[in-house]
């Protein structure tokens, strides 16, 4: 909801004072299911498309308030209270809309939705991708996602990953799939072509967080987030090994900087890939060489456990395809 307010401005040419609109005012009301959170988190989840630092400058700046009282980023919250917050205009307003666009569905419900998400398709409308999202995408094939924080959407993949999302349709199910990811019970398995010769399998233990100078990466850092990738080698090439990464935990960019960090990079990566040339075949896949391609959760409402498999995108099989040949 948004409500316009105004404040006198002095008029740089006459020197009088005029009626101008301040940036619009948006409401909020905290879920119950919210409760027991800082504001700070709360804001998080209610306000995706803003980074983090983003929302902490408008609390310190006093452009958010609680039920009409200055508010504190770290003060606990219990359902229902009134958030009111006063920013510049948001786009997102206008990107919270639905579009045909159309989505492959592997299993539909009452309760969740699974799609296997093309490479190319941002998840979440954010600065520089407002339209044309997996968000605009569900409003339309589910009108009744407008009413569920974040269209449902519980995890994300990067925007040139392609692979299985599961999306909740419901509130209940929403703050379930929530809950069984942070309790780590999703199973998420991918396909991953990495550059060189990976001699073993093993277990990738490092911490991320945001890169220390590269503020748009994200790095191995002592202060990170715990994060943990298995992996597992399936096939070699001459100059890249094709493996299943299984996720422990669902950091930012997580099996990208894990195997950059390891030494082997993704093929195709533009952000963690090789400083040098990469090998000519490998360079022609415009993407990260990473697929989501196994996907097992317990369903929120029925409790049956479910699985699904996406098969590789046409780009990624043909690569692969081009690499058997080139090795026989």
């Amino acid at each position: 909801m948004l409500f316009v307010k105004t404040r006198l401005k002095e008029d740089s040419e006459t020197g009088s004072h005029v009626i101008a609109p301040t940036p619009p005012a948006r409401i909020l009301e905290i879920p119950a299911d919210f409760a027991g959170l800082r504001l700070d988190q709360a804001l998080a989840r209610l306000l995706p498309e803003h980074s983090r630092s983003r929302l902490a400058a408008w609390v310190k700046q006093g452009k958010v308030s609680v039920d009409d009282t200055p508010a504190d980023a770290k003060r606990k919250i219990w359902g229902g209270e009134r958030i009111t917050l006063e920013a510049e205009p948001f786009p997102e307003e206008a990107a919270q809309q639905p579009e045909d666009i159309p989505l492959a569905v592997l299993h539909e419900d009452d309760h969740i939705l699974v799609i296997d998400k093309p490479a190319g398709l941002v998840v979440h409308p954010g600065s520089g991708n407002w339209q044309g999202t997996l968000l605009n995408a569900l409003l339309h094939h589910a009108p009744q996602l407008a009413a569920i924080p974040r269209a449902g959407i519980v995890h994300r993949l990067d925007k040139d990953t392609s692979g299985l999302l599961v999306v909740a349709k419901t509130l209940e199910a929403q703050t379930d799939l929530v809950r069984q990811l942070q309790a780590r019970t999703v199973k998420r398995h991918y396909l991953a072509l990495a550059h060189g010769i990976v001699a073993r399998d093993g277990v990738i233990d490092a911490p991320i967080g945001r890169h220390p100078v590269q503020r748009t990466k994200m790095a191995v850092v002592g202060h990170g987030r715990a994060a943990r990738t298995h992996y597992h080698v399936l096939e070699r090439f001459a100059h890249a090994t094709l493996l299943e990464c299984a996720l422990e935990t669902g950091r930012t960019h997580q099996i990208r900087v894990h195997m950059a960090e390891l030494g082997h990079p993704l093929v195709g990566d533009p952000v963690y890939g090789p400083r040098r040339k990469a090998q000519a075949l490998l360079a022609s896949l415009p993407r990260q060489a990473l697929h989501a391609w196994r996907l097992a959760l317990v369903h929120p409402a029925t409790r049956n456990e479910m699985g699904w498999e996406a098969p590789l995108p046409e780009d990624f099989s043909q690569l692969l395809a081009r690499l058997r040949s080139a090795a026989e």
